[in-house]
């Protein structure tokens, strides 16, 4: 006798940065399920959440996809590593940990080619609604009460501070937080570092929320195509 198949409201594949929030979204909604299906396995090696550790699973093809570009004439002939994660957290789990909006140069010229909700003043409510802003940061601006931690430096080297010190009197001007709509200046990182500990997407987002019973996460579930049946995902 067939076994009867599972059935979920949504499906989604891959849980990395934009999964793992989307699947969190989704299931505050005690009226809706959700799979969440992972081509790699779990974030269980321990590089992956101790902050150094990334220079191991960088090159790690059990964590990582090992993606290279084709070689091309401006490359000097070269394939250029495009590493991607391959695991919960997907490349937020073995990225280099630092926050980084994008410019609102860039935002605003998407919605100005046609893409409407999709300008910098578009996105900062969703900026700040998956941020915790642990630092300086303009309250209109900077999010206090979302998942992901970010916090500054912890430690700065004397060289460094000399360096921005060298900058600010070449006529860069210090920034303190380039993450407030302004990138201009110079400054020192913001980052997904929380106690000592890497702060990925799935532990900011995914993990609080698999203790829902609307939410089942597959690892080594690798997606290799849709089937539809009218506009139903089967």
């Amino acid at each position: 006798m067939a076994s009867t198949p599972d059935t979920f409201d949504y499906v989604i594949v891959g849980a990395g940065a934009a999964g793992s929030i989307l699947a969190a979204r989704l299931t505050e909604d005690p009226g809706v399920t959700v799979c969440v299906l992972e081509a790699g396995p779990p974030d269980r090696n321990p590089w992956i959440h101790i902050p150094a550790g990334f220079i191991k699973t960088l090159v790690d093809p059990a964590v990582t996809w090992q993606f290279k570009t084709e070689p091309t004439e401006r490359t000097g002939g070269r394939p250029i590593s495009t590493t991607q994660g391959r695991t919960l957290g997907g490349s937020s789990s073995v990225n280099g940990m630092i926050y980084n909006r994008g410019q609102p140069g860039d935002l605003n010229s998407w919605a100005q080619r046609g893409n409407r909700g999709w300008g910098y003043d578009d996105c900062l409510p969703y900026y700040m609604r998956t941020e915790q802003r642990i630092g300086f940061g303009r309250d209109d601006r900077r999010g206090k009460q979302g998942g992901l931690p970010v916090t500054d430096m912890d430690w700065i080297h004397p060289l460094s501070e000399a360096f921005l010190e060298g900058c600010a009197a070449a006529g860069l001007p210090r920034n303190p937080d380039y993450n407030s709509g302004d990138q201009a200046g110079v400054g020192y990182f913001q980052r997904g570092i929380q106690k000592g500990w890497r702060v990925s997407a799935a532990r900011a987002f995914l993990k609080p929320a698999m203790a829902r019973k609307e939410l089942e996460v597959r690892t080594n579930a690798r997606a290799c195509g849709i089937v539809f049946e009218g506009k139903r995902a089967v």
